[in-house]
This record gives C-alpha cells, structure tokens and sequence, in this order.
C-alpha cells in the first residue's frame, strides 16, 4: 500500500519503505570539492527544459553540456583571476563561462583566466568590493517594502529590488538612500514582496509538521534537508500516509533557512528527486554550484516540477519574519507547499526552496538556500547514485 503510493507523494528527496532501490549508491561529504558529472540527460529532463525555457531537444542537450562545463571550470577560473575576480556567468547565448577581471589586473592574469577555458570582461569593481557594499547593506533596517539586494556581477553592481507599488515610501527611500552610500548600487523594482512558501495540510502531504506541510530537499545519510521556516528542532514530523518519520534535529529561520530531520521507523533514504510524472525521477550525483545564468529545475509538492534559470546569488531576501542570507535567486515559479523542495541542476544538487513571490500561473521568482552551506553546517553527507 504504502509502496504503491509513493510515486504519488510527493517526497522530493524520495524516502522509501521497503526494499525499493534506484540503482547503486555513493556519497558526497560536505568538504568535498564537487564536480558535474557527464551522465546522460533523461528523456523527461530535456521535455521539460523545451516547455520552460523554450528550447529544442538537441539545444537543451547542448545547454546542459555546455553548462557541465562551466560548473566544473568557474573554481580554476576564479582561482587564476585572484584579487582581480569581479564574478562569473554562464552566457547562454554563448554558452560560455564568462569572468569578470578588474581593470587594473596585469596581462599575465587575464592570459591566466583565458587559458582556462573562460571569457574574459573587463570591470570596475572586484567581486570583493561588491560583497563588501552588500554587507554594509545587510546591517541596515530594512522596511517591508524592500524585496531583496545582491551583487550583479554581469552589471558589476549591487542591486536592490523594490516592490513597485512601495517605492514612493518614505522609508524605502531612506533605505535606498542609505544603500548608496555603501558604493555602486543599482536599483530595480519587483511585483510582489516575498514571501515563505510553506502551507496549511491537506490531503496526500508529501511531510508536515503542526499545521504546516512542507517538501522535502534531499536525502542525506541519516536523514534529509528542508527549510527552516517548515518547522522548529526538536518538531515531530510525519510522511505523506501519517506515518512517523523522525525529528527536526536542527533548523535556522530568519537569517538562513535551512533544516535537517532524522529518518527512521522503518524509512529510509535514497537519491533520488521526484519527476512528478512530468520527468522521470532524476538521480542525485553530487553537488557542483551551477553559475548565475545556468538552468535549474525545481521539484515540490504542490506545483511538481518546473524548471527556469539561475538570477543571482548570495541574495538577502527580507521576508516579513526576517532578513535570509546567502540565498539564491531563480526565475522558477513556485506556490505553497513547495517549501523545503529540491532545486537542482542537471544531476546536481542545488538548493531547497525558501521562498518567492508570484505563482505558477502568472509567473514569478523563487529563491533557495544553496545545498552545500546546508550540508557544512550540520556535518552532513548527500546521500547520491
């Protein structure tokens, strides 16, 4: 019974009872230096890239080759660049890894960076002056009306979003007057504020906790990851048929969002990322952080499986409850329920959905918190094919 239904439940990071295997496994510890791997797109995988990106079977391939390669080559690239590093992108137009390198860097660094494989452009400002400005920010009040900041490094910039019908607000205002003053800031107005995407229970809950349901990120050893705001440490959580699976062992929310329950009374884990049918279920092979432009695919258990791009990175969303750091922004929509799911991008790991605003019907953008800090601060170990 149980078994029959979990194709239906929605348990992102799938959690299985009985001997039910998705082929063979490994591990991933959390100090390791991740890299993309070269396995084969699913069929279901490159459908849905061609419904949300509106892209061709054999342009889909292309992209995700292309960004594997990317993946694997932003660590040398950066590493050659050294002080001179103003950020880095995956182009899609190119499909290309692009670096920014300062002005004033000598020839023989940016021969260095070119010899990696990476383009080259030139900018202003290093990618440590941008963070240092985003700092400054970050230790600001800010009001409601205020979405979220992070550095651009395309536009070599810090960009603060503003909720549009908030921007004549006095105290958005003063907050942008003040951003300003902390060095190259750019400001850009949002539809909606955020907001957490976790819900109320209904019927056929993938997980919850109280009141509230909620997806789950990916399995670990022992365990799996979610978002902070699902549920308290020491919180008791039950799967989809009501079934006790384990705890809360620790969770942060505001400032982060990020969560991991224990696993036991009969369930276990395995790498897997539910399709939802829309996709078969992808296998998990490691962790490797996509660069800003890549694709990203989202599973959840309220709206299934979407897939859109990667915006920007180490993002301070101010939600009503608090500010969240470190986050990452996409174009994916998500709803409700989506909370806690797994955000990944080709056969890597990503993230677990925090939060966002619009939906899956007109559309929106959706942050998460980056997988391989969550798995850093708890000591824990991706459980991966």
């Amino acid at each position: 019974m149980r078994r029959s239904r979990l194709k239906y439940a929605g348990v992102a990071a799938l959690l299985l009872f009985g001997g039910l295997t998705a082929g063979g496994t490994g591990q991933a510890a959390a100090d390791d230096s991740p890299t993309a791997t070269d396995a084969p797109a699913s069929a279901g995988l490159l459908q849905a890239m061609q419904r949300d990106l509106g892209l061709s079977k054999a342009q889909a391939e292309t992209r995700l080759a292309a960004e594997r390669t990317a993946t694997n080559l932003a660590p040398k690239a950066r590493k050659a660049a050294g002080s001179a590093y103003g950020g880095s992108w995956f182009d899609a137009k190119t499909e290309r890894l692009t670096v920014a390198v300062t002005s004033d860097a000598p020839a023989a660094t940016v021969r260095e960076v070119r010899a990696t494989g990476a383009t080259v452009r030139t900018v202003t400002h290093s990618a440590r002056q941008l963070d240092a400005a985003k700092a400054r920010i970050d230790r600001l009040s800010a009001p409601s009306g205020v979405s979220s900041w992070h550095v651009d490094p395309v536009a070599n910039t810090v960009v603060v979003n503003v909720v549009d019908d908030e921007r004549a607000d006095n105290d958005v205002r003063r907050f942008v007057s003040q951003a300003r003053a902390t060095g190259p800031v750019t400001v850009e107005t949002v539809a909606g504020a955020p907001r957490t995407f976790a819900a109320g229970t209904v019927g056929g809950d993938p997980y919850y906790t109280g009141n509230v349901r909620c997806s789950i990120g990916f399995s670990v050893h022992g365990g799996f990851i979610t978002a902070g705001h699902c549920g308290q440490a020491g919180a008791g959580v039950r799967g989809w048929d009501g079934s006790y699976i384990g705890n809360f062992q620790g969770s942060s929310f505001p400032d982060n969002d990020y969560a991991w329950v224990n696993v036991g009374s009969g369930w276990w884990t395995v790498p897997v990322v539910l399709g939802w049918g829309t996709v078969s279920d992808q296998l998990v092979r490691g962790s490797a952080e996509a660069p800003v432009g890549s694709s990203i695919c989202r599973s959840g258990s309220t709206t299934h499986w979407h897939c859109g791009a990667v915006l920007a990175k180490n993002e301070t969303v101010n939600y009503s409850q608090g500010a969240v750091h470190q986050m990452t922004k996409t174009s994916v929509c998500a709803e409700p329920g989506d909370s806690g799911g797994s955000f990944i991008s080709g056969d890597q790991a990503q993230g677990v959905t925090s939060g966002g605003w619009g939906n899956c019907s007109g559309g929106g953008e959706t942050w998460f918190q980056p997988v391989n800090e969550i798995l850093g601060r708890y000591g824990l170990t991706l459980h991966t094919a």
